[in-house]
Parts: C-alpha cells; structure tokens; sequence
C-alpha cells in the first residue's frame, strides 16, 4: 500500500513566539513518519494565518521559503478559530490523503499522531485526540470545560468528550464534511455527524511552550453558546416545557385567589404581587433571550456569507492557484 500524503493543518493568531519553537516539532514528527513508511514524503504542514496583527505571517513565509514542507494560508482577516481550522482543512482535502488538525501552542502531544496514523490503515476515517486528564489547566479551566461536555451531551450534541480539534480526517471524510454549509462553526460537534468508522486516541496534555493563550473566558463561553445553539434545538423544547408548567402553575393561583376572594378571606398585599410579576417578567426575559440567540443563527445562515477567504498562500499552495484577473 502506498503511504498516505499526510498534511498538519495548525491555525494560528498572533503566534510569533511559539511558532519558531513548534514549527520544528511539527517537521521532526513528519520527518519521524516519512522515515517509518508511515506517510509519503510530500506530506506537509500546512499553517494556517487567522489574521495575525504580530509577526506570525512573516514567520510562515520564511519558513516556507527554507523549506518546502512548510506551507501558509492567510485569512483576508480574523475570523476565529473554527474558521481557521475549516479553511485549511478545505484547502488540504484536494492535496492529500489524510489531515491531522491541531493548535499551534505545542500543549497536544505530537506522539499520538503515529496512534492515528496507525487507526487510518486499520480503516478508521476519523480519528479524535482525547486528552487522559487536564491536570496543566487551572481548577476553574478544567471544571467549566468538563461540565460543558456533560451539558452538551444532555442537551442532545453528538460530541467526544474531552476532545477538542486534535484529531485526523481522511480525505474522503472531508468531501463530506465539506458539504455541510453551516456558517456557525462548532468543528468538534459538526464532525461526528458525519459518521464513518472512527476511533479516539488518548494522550496527555503538556504546558503551553511559549506565548500565552488565546482563548479567555469571553472566548470560551462564545464558543460553549455556538455549541449548544448549533447543534441542539433541545434549549427551545426546554423553554416549551417551562412555559406549560409555569401556566400550569398560574391556573392553579387563579382557582386559589377565586375561592379565598369568594371566601371573603382575601388579604391585601403587594410584596406577593411584585414576587410573582417580576418572577414571570425574568423567566420570559430569559426564554427570549434563548430564542433571540436561534433567530440571530438563522439570521447569518440565511445570508449565505463565506466562511473564509483567503488572501495569501506561500510556495506549492500559491503555485496551484490560478493567477488572479
């Protein structure tokens, strides 16, 4: 069997100190696999700009010009993390066999790409990286994200717990997956949909090499929304429901207050009233607010606007690009 063309997919923002340090880990591990006769030796890494406002551009292109195992893409402007990922997903499904996605800071182990490589000819199309434990991330880190899987899961997602886009798709999967045209992104939840034989494989996660992270707590819960919103209408049934038992709940006060008024035991009071107004006046506050964030999805998915664009390419990718008019 002939190997596989492997390409790294590795999105990156404003990642100028710890691209120099990674870059050379990503080429080691494919130098590793060319020589095992694991992956042809036209495999790739392929770096993905997501809008850098730092050096991060200029890093890739250098190190695209020293050697041609490096190849850039750069997004006309930021546009996220998802996005990246997509972009250069797309952007290596024509080239290749196989792509492994993963994040630029150094903290996923390298190593489990040979357990991947591995799980793709045993015939597995999709392979997740899984993290064993979070012991590098701080108590609230690891708390919020374990509970957002779990809540993702009650919610109805088809998701991997603990994975987050460390993971290998063959080609043919990515055809696949190119076909789901959603403009809210959420890759680890979209990606299971799409089915084939997959599998996951374990690794530990290390400390971040260099740089700080890039994804605050704003970022995060933006991402935890997309997830739920895109990927389960349970919220909307959840809502439903309340919305007959706090019905339920007034019919039944309304019998009450009728048989104590008739009853001529009726008390005169506004704290009760004011409970009960500003009660219901916070639960439909809510609900709205839920149904506001579905209506503002549909509201960029009916636009149809592009996911990515890309402005720039180094080397063998800008060699396969027709010249613009």
């Amino acid at each position: 069997m002939k190997p596989p063309i492997l390409y790294i997919v590795v999105p990156c923002y404003n990642e100028e100190e710890v691209l120099p340090v990674t870059s050379g880990l990503f080429r080691e591990k494919l130098r590793s696999l060319t020589e095992k006769g694991r992956i042809a030796e036209e495999s790739r890494v392929l770096f993905v700009n997501d809008g850098s406002k730092d050096r991060t551009w200029e890093i890739i292109c250098g190190l695209s010009r020293q050697d041609e195992h490096f190849q850039g893409i750069a997004q006309s402007r930021n546009r996220g993390h998802q996005n990246a990922v997509l972009a250069g997903l797309m952007e290596a499904m024509d080239r290749c066999d196989i792509t492994i996605s993963i994040d630029c800071d150094g903290q996923d182990d390298l190593d489990a790409m040979d357990k991947m490589v591995d799980a793709w000819y045993d015939g597995c199309e999709i392979v997740y990286g899984v993290r064993d434990s979070r012991e590098t991330d701080t108590f609230f880190k690891r708390t919020t994200a374990q509970g957002f899987y779990r809540f993702l899961k009650f919610m109805g997602a088809e998701v991997v717990y603990n994975h987050a886009d460390y993971r290998l798709m063959s080609a043919r999967a990515l055809r696949e997956f190119a076909k789901f045209r959603e403009v809210n992104l959420y890759l680890r939840g979209m990606v299971p949909l799409v089915g084939f034989r997959s599998t996951c494989v374990s690794y530990d996660r290390h400390e971040r090499l260099a740089g700080k992270s890039h994804y605050p707590l704003r970022k995060m819960l933006g991402l935890a929304f997309d997830g739920v919103t895109s990927l389960s209408v349970k919220p909307i049934r959840m809502i439903t429901l309340s919305g007959l038992f706090i019905s339920l709940l007034s019919f039944i006060a309304i019998i009450w207050i009728l048989i104590t008024a008739l009853t001529g035991h009726a008390v005169a009071g506004w704290a009760s009233t004011v409970t009960i107004v500003c009660f219901i006046g916070g639960i439909l506050t809510l609900f709205l607010g839920v149904i506001g964030e579905y209506i503002g999805k549909i509201y960029l998915e009916v636009k149809d606007r592009p996911r990515y664009i890309i402005a720039d390419r180094t080397g063998e990718m800008a060699d396969a690009c027709p010249p613009e008019r």
